[in-house]
C-alpha cells in the first residue's frame, strides 16, 4: 500500500508540474496583479482560475504524500528517520509544504514551481532506494525524541529550499531580463522570511540531536561528519542573518549566501554517501 501511495504522490506531483508547464507555454497566468482603490489604492497579487487548479494539484500531492508517511509510521512503528528512503520522502514533504505556504502567502508561482520540482526529484530518488522496514538499531530506540529531531530538520530544510529558490531567482534576475521573475524586493523579503522559519528549527534540530547523542552514545557532540556538516550549515545561515540584519545586505550578496547555505544543506543530506559515521544509513 505504501509503495502505491508513493507512486500516486509522484504521479500527482508530476501532473502539477506538467500543468504549470502547459500554462506557461500557453501564455496564461497563474497569478496576476490587480490595483484596488477602496479604501486606499493597493496593489494585490491574486490567483487566476488556472492558479487555483494548480494549487489543488499540488495540495493533492501533499495529501497523498502525508498518507504515505503515516502508512510508513504505522508499518514501522517509528518516525521517518531510520534510512535514507524515509528521510528523503520526509524532505520532499517539507519542501512541498513550504512551497504551498509561500505560494499562498505571497502568490509567487515561480518560487513554488522550483520547490515542487525539487520535491519531485527527491521522490523519484526515494523510489529508487531500498524501502524495506527493518528493526531499529539500539541507538535509534529513542523514537519520540528522534521523530521530533527529524521533524524539525524537515521543516528547516523545506524552508531553506524555498529560500534557495528565491535567492536563485534573485541572482538570475540580476544578470538576465526575465519577465516571470518577481520583484527583487519581494524575493528578498521571501528569502528572509524563510530563514525566520528555518533557522530556529535548524537550531532545534542540532540541540535535540545533541540530547539524543548524549542518551544514545554518552556524549552530546562527537564531531561526527554529519554533526560537523550541520554545524557548518548553521554557521552559514547565521552569517546570512547577521549580514542581512546587522550589515544591511540585500540583493545578490545576501542571495549568494543563501545559495551557499542550501548547498551545505544538500551536502549534509547526501553526506551519508560520502562519509562514514554514526549517522550513516545502512
Amino acid at each position: 500500500m505504501e509503495s502505491t501511495l508513493l507512486l500516486i504522490s509522484i504521479v500527482t506531483l508530476g501532473l502539477s508540474l506538467l500543468y504549470i508547464l502547459g500554462i506557461a507555454i500557453s501564455g496564461n497566468m497563474v497569478v496576476r496583479t490587480v490595483t484596488r482603490g477602496k479604501p486606499v489604492q493597493t496593489v494585490e497579487r491574486i490567483f487566476t482560475p488556472a492558479g487555483y487548479v494548480w494549487l489543488a494539484f499540488a495540495g493533492l500531492a501533499l495529501a497523498f504524500l502525508t498518507i504515505t508517511i503515516i502508512s510508513r509510521i504505522v508499518a514501522s512503528g517509528h518516525g521517518p528517520f531510520s534510512n535514507m528512503y524515509e528521510f528523503t520522502v520526509a524532505f520532499a514533504w517539507g519542501i512541498i509544504l513550504m512551497s504551498l505556504i509561500f505560494l499562498w502567502r505571497y502568490r509567487t508561482a515561480s518560487i513554488s514551481v522550483i520547490g515542487i520540482g525539487m520535491a519531485f526529484g527527491l521522490l523519484i530518488f526515494a523510489n529508487t532506494l531500498p524501502s524495506k522496514v527493518i528493526p531499529l538499531v539500539p541507538a535509534l530506540q529513542q523514537s519520540v525524541l528522534l521523530s521530533v529531531h527529524v521533524a524539525c530538520a524537515v521543516i528547516a530544510y523545506g524552508a531553506f529550499a524555498i529560500g534557495f529558490s528565491a535567492a536563485l531567482l534573485t541572482l538570475i534576475g540580476h544578470y538576465f531580463k526575465v519577465s516571470w521573475i518577481p520583484d527583487a524586493d519581494l524575493l528578498d523579503r521571501i528569502s528572509y522570511n524563510t530563514m525566520i522559519i528555518g533557522f530556529p528549527f535548524l537550531t532545534l534540530t542540532i540541540i535535540l540531536g545533541a540530547v539524543w547523542a548524549n542518551i544514545a552514545w554518552g556524549r552530546p557532540w562527537g564531531w561526527d561528519p554529519k554533526e560537523t556538516a550541520s554545524l557548518v550549515t548553521w554557521l552559514l545561515f547565521a552569517g546570512y542573518l547577521h549580514a542581512r540584519v546587522l550589515r544591511g545586505w540585500r540583493g545578490t550578496k545576501s542571495a549568494l549566501l543563501l545559495v551557499i547555505g542550501f548547498l551545505a544543506v544538500l551536502f549534509t543530506f547526501f553526506g551519508n554517501y560520502i562519509f562514514q559515521g554514526l549517522h550513516a544509513y545502512s
